[in-house]
């Protein structure tokens, strides 16, 4: 069993009739302060990395983000969304399709015709779905907020 497959396992007993009472009633809107708190703390974690060269921090914070990441997964598979596998592979073709210079044999003239090609890319991908960004701004306020309730969780202040 690969150790993503032991995490997904964690979860799913998490969440199950005889796992944790707190795990079992989360849900995608419930857990966005938990996810936003830690894309904080790998900040943190790649900070410390920086000035110390520490890794054990950013490990650990990746881990929890990652931790997220999977609850999200579990949840919508529990919904008939989609899976962890799905979001992997999302992401995965995802890459190999906006570095066609890296897997298809693509060259370019240069970084500037590089980027320009990245962006067309990922014009294409979006077209049809632009409306989505609509929502971006929100989202942003909306981290921002849980941010600040996060400091004050934390006893930190502005």
């Amino acid at each position: 069993m690969t150790e993503i497959d032991r995490l997904k396992e964690i979860v799913q007993v998490l969440r199950s009739d005889h796992g944790c009472p707190w795990d079992r009633v989360q849900t995608h809107e419930s857990l966005k302060p938990a996810c936003i708190e830690e894309a904080a703390e790998v900040i943190s974690g790649i900070n410390i990395l920086s000035e110390t060269g520490d890794p054990e921090n950013l490990k650990e914070e990746l881990g929890d983000l990652l931790l997220q990441v999977m609850f999200h997964a579990v949840l919508a598979e529990e919904e008939g969304l989609f899976t962890f596998d799905d979001v992997a592979k999302v992401v995965s073709d995802k890459m190999v399709r906006r570095h066609p210079h890296v897997f298809n044999g693509v060259t370019y003239a240069g970084r500037e015709e590089q980027l320009r090609a990245w962006e067309a890319i990922k014009q294409e991908e979006k077209r049809g779905k632009e409306w989505q960004s609509d929502y971006l701004p929100a989202a942003f306020h909306e981290a921002e907020d849980l941010i600040q309730k996060a400091r004050e969780r934390k006893g930190f202040t502005k």
